[in-house]
């Protein structure tokens, strides 16, 4: 798998989903890694097509993959050792994997929703804040960029704020940014 190859496969789906889909609303939502194809693909078509898709939805994001890398907890222990940054971070880097979600939404002009829980222990909520940072810093209209996050006292840590019963009515409210 590549960067190019994931946002060539959802640029598919994408087109797939259009076509049979009329004028329904269509999301982009990515989760972890997944928020950097989803932000890759809707900059892709907003360059290249000038199509905005209806919104993006970033659930636990980070900036870009290289800083994601550095805060993973697995890696933690690696830091201390010479050659960190070259054997691990470059690596991402001469394999084509780069996955600038901050660069992305530096381009972007969709509605865009970024989701953290405060306990994520995979990626750290700063990163989540970091890059609304950037976003509602680019964004000309910044009522069109939101970030809600998720206190430590519902335990959704990285994976599970899909099963928040809260989210489909904050879905809902970002949707009427449109």
């Amino acid at each position: 798998p590549t960067e190019k190859g994931f946002t060539t496969d959802v640029l598919a789906l994408y087109d797939w989903a259009k076509a049979r889909s009329g004028n329904s609303t269509i999301l982009f939502w990515g989760h972890s890694l997944g928020t950097g194809i989803a932000t890759n693909t809707a900059r892709k078509l907003q360059e290249e097509r000038g199509v905005q898709v209806d919104g993006v939805i970033l659930e636990s994001p980070y900036t870009n993959i290289r800083e994601a890398a550095a805060h993973i907890p697995i890696t933690t222990i690696y830091h201390q050792f010479p050659g960190f940054g070259y054997f691990i971070l470059d690596s991402l880097a001469l394999g084509d994997m780069f996955f600038c979600n901050d660069e992305n939404v530096k381009v972007l002009a969709c509605p865009l929703l970024i989701l953290h829980a405060e306990d994520d222990a995979v990626l750290p909520p700063h990163l989540g804040r970091k890059l609304f940072e950037t976003a509602r810093n680019a964004y000309k209209d910044k009522t069109k960029v939101k970030f809600i996050t998720f206190p430590k006292k519902l335990g959704l840590g990285h994976d599970y704020i899909s099963f928040n019963p809260e989210l489909p009515a904050l879905v809902k409210d970002f949707l009427k940014m449109k």
